[in-house]
C-alpha cells in the first residue's frame, strides 16, 4: 500500500542522492532486466524523457522511485526521483503531488523542517489528502511533536482504513506514556483487520515487534519481526531493527546470516560488523572497518548528515572512540529524536563520562514519559556519569 510505503521513517541510512541533471540522464544501468518494476519504470521514464513537463508521467516515475530507493536503500533511485520532478522542483509553490513528493525525498536526505513546511502546505491547500497527513505524523514524531503527530494521525481516521490510523496513532502514544495501551490497540485491530495489505501488515508486524522488545517481551518480539520480514523480506530498517535484536540477544551468528544478502547498505554493513565483533572474528572484522570508514569519509566529504547516528554506533562501539561519538550523537539529536537517537547519546554520554550531554535526553524522557528497556538501564549511569560537560 503506497500510504505505508511513502509514510517512511529515518530508516536504515544511505547515501545522500547524487541528483542527475533530468530525468532522462543515465548514470548507470540499473538491473532492469531481472525486475518487472525495474522494466515498467524503464519505459515510464522513456516516455518522460520525450516530454519531462507531463506532470501526471513525472509524478508517477518518482513515487516508483521512491518506493524503489526505500526498498533498496539505495539513494540512486532518490536522485532519479528528485530528477524527474526537476521543472517544478525549486518552484515555492509546485503542485501539491510535487510538493509531497518533494517532502518524502526531503524527510529521507533528513531536511525535516523543510519537509514538514511542504507538508503543511499540501494539508492546507489539500486536506483530504491521506498521504500527507501520515507522512506529516511521521515527521512530527522524528522530531518529538508528538502533539502535533497526535493531530496528523486524528485526521487520518475519515480518510485511511482503521488500521492505518491505528498504526499511526499507536505509534505516537508509544513515544508518550502509553506503550502497553498503543500496543494492545494496535494489536487488536490489526487482528480484526484480517487480509491486510502486505505492506501495511509488514508496518504493523515491525512496529508490534519493536513495542514487545521495549517491554522486554524478547520471545513475542522475535516472532514479530520475522513475520514483518515474511512479509517484506528486503526492508532494510526492518534487517536493521531485528540485526539489533539479535545482537542484543546474543544471537550474532543469525544476525550475520540475515544481513548477508545485504551488506551493500551502510546501516546493514555497521551491524554486520557488530555481529563479527560480538563473536571475536577479528581476521573478518579488518576489512569491513576498513570500508565502513571509507564509506563514512566519503559522506563527511558530501556535507551527508543522514549517517550520523548510525557513524555514531561505529566509533563508539566499533573504533572506542567515545568522544566523538558523542559529538556525532548530540548532532543527530538536533536534527531527530527517535529511540535509537536517544539509546546512542545515552550509552555514548555514559562512555565518555559526560552527565551533561546526557540531559536533553534525559529530559525528553521524562516529559513524555518514554518507556523503554534500553534507556531505563541507560539512564540512571547517564546521570551520573562524571558530570563533566
Amino acid at each position: 500500500m503506497a500510504l505505508a510505503a511513502l509514510a517512511g521513517g529515518a530508516g536504515a541510512a544511505t547515501a545522500a542522492p547524487r541528483i542527475p541533471a533530468s530525468g532522462a540522464e543515465v548514470l548507470e544501468t540499473l538491473p532492469w532486466r531481472s525486475d518487472p518494476q525495474q522494466r515498467a519504470l524503464r519505459t515510464l521514464r522513456e516516455r518522460l524523457a520525450q516530454d519531462p513537463r507531463d506532470l501526471g508521467r513525472a509524478l508517477e516515475v518518482a513515487r516508483r522511485y521512491i518506493e524503489l530507493g526505500r526498498r533498496d536503500a539505495d539513494p540512486r533511485y532518490f536522485g532519479y526521483a528528485q530528477a524527474a520532478l526537476a521543472p517544478w522542483w525549486s518552484l515555492a509553490g509546485p503542485p501539491p503531488g510535487v510538493r509531497l513528493l518533494r517532502a518524502s525525498l526531503l524527510q529521507t536526505v533528513h531536511r525535516f523542517p523543510e519537509a514538514l513546511a511542504d507538508l503543511e502546505a499540501v494539508t492546507a491547500q489539500d486536506p483530504g489528502n491521506a498521504q500527507a497527513w501520515l507522512t506529516r505524523a511521521t515527521v512530527e514524531t522524528v522530531r518529538a511533536d508528538y502533539a502535533g503527530a497526535t493531530r496528523s494521525c486524528a485526521r487520518l481516521s475519515s480518510l485511511a482504513d482503521e488500521l492505518v490510523t491505528a498504526a499511526c496513532i499507536a505509534n505516537v502514544g508509544a513515544m508518550t506514556g502509553r506503550l502497553r495501551a498503543s500496543e494492545a490497540l494496535l494489536a487488536a485491530t490489526y487482528a480484526r483487520a484480517g487480509g491486510a495489505d502486505p505492506a501495511v501488515a509488514a508496518w504493523v508486524e515491525g512496529s508490534l515487534a519493536e513495542m514487545a522488545a521495549r517491554r522486554g517481551e524478547h520471545a513475542a518480539a522475535g516472532e514479530r519481526f520475522r513475520e514483518a520480514l515474511r512479509l517484506a523480506p528486503g526492508d532494510t530498517y526492518l534487517l536493521g531493527a531485528y540485526a539489533d535484536f539479535l545482537i542484543a540477544e546474543g544471537q550474532p551468528e543469525q544476525a550475520i546470516a540475515l544481513l548477508a544478502p545485504h551488506l551493500r547498505v551502510d546501516g546493514l554493513l555497521l551491524r554486520h560488523a557488530l555481529a563479527l565483533q560480538a563473536l571475536g572474528r577479528a581476521a573478518l572484522l579488518a576489512p569491513v572497518l576498513a570500508e565502513l570508514a571509507a564509506r563514512f569519509e566519503a559522506g563527511e566529504r558530501r556535507g551527508d548528515g543522514v549517517h550520523l547516528r548510525e557513524q555514531a554506533l561505529y566509533e563508539l562501539r566499533l573504533r572506542h572512540d567515545a568522544s566523538r561519538a558523542l559529538a556525532l550523537a548530540q548532532r543527530n539529536w538536533e536534527a531527530q529524536k527517535e529511540l535509537a537517537d536517544a539509546r546512542i547519546l545515552l550509552e555514548a554520554a555514559v562512555a565518555a563520562g559526560q552527565a551533561r550531554a546526557a540531559r536533553p535526553v534525559l529530559e525528553w524522557m521524562h516529559a513524555g514519559g518514554v518507556e523503554d528497556a534500553v534507556l531505563a538501564r541507560l539512564a540512571p549511569a547517564a546521570a551520573h556519569s562524571g558530570g563533566r560537560s
